[in-house]
C-alpha cells in the first residue's frame, strides 16, 4: 500500500491524539455521544443503511404487510426522525466547533511561544554582534 493511501486512511483518526484535543476519558457522556452521532450519521454507511431499510420496508409492505402503501407508519417514523435530526445535527455541529476551537487555541499558543523564542534568539543575536564588534580591534 502506498504512503498516500495509508495517510488518507489513518489521518481521520490522528486528531484524537492531538495534544490540544482532550482524550476520550476526559470527555463528558454528551460529548462522547455527539462524537458517535457525528461519525455515524455523517457516513456513507449510514446513508446506504437508511436506503436499504427504506427499500426493505417498501418491498416487505407492498400490499399485504402491516403498513401497506402509502406507508403511513413509515411516514410517521421518518417525520419523527426528521424532527430529531435537526437537534442531533446541531449537537454534533457544536461538538465539531468545540474541537476546532481547542485546536485553534493550541495553534495560537504554539505561535505565541514560537514568537517569544524567535524574539529571544534575535535579542541574543544582537547581543552577540555587539560583543563581537566591541572585541574586534578597529584596524584588523
Amino acid at each position: 500500500m502506498d504512503l498516500t493511501r495509508w495517510n488518507l486512511r489513518h489521518s481521520r483518526h490522528l486528531w484524537n491524539r492531538h495534544p490540544a484535543v482532550r482524550a476520550h476519558s476526559d470527555l463528558t457522556l454528551g460529548e462522547r455521544a455527539a462524537d458517535r452521532l457525528r461519525n455515524g450519521m455523517g457516513s456513507w454507511g449510514f446513508v446506504f443503511a437508511a436506503l436499504f431499510f427504506l427499500a426493505g420496508w417498501m418491498l416487505g409492505n407492498r400490499n399485504t404487510g402491516f403498513d401497506p402503501y402509502p406507508f403511513i407508519l413509515l411516514n410517521l417514523i421518518l417525520s419523527c426522525l426528521a424532527a430529531l435530526q435537526g437537534a442531533i445535527l446541531l449537537i454534533a455541529g457544536r461538538r465539531s466547533d468545540q474541537i476546532s476551537a481547542e485546536l485553534a487555541m493550541h495553534d495560537y499558543e504554539t505561535n505565541v511561544a514560537a514568537a517569544r523564542t524567535i524574539d529571544a534568539i534575535a535579542a541574543d543575536l544582537i547581543e552577540l554582534r555587539r560583543q563581537l564588534q566591541s572585541a574586534t580591534p578597529p584596524g584588523s
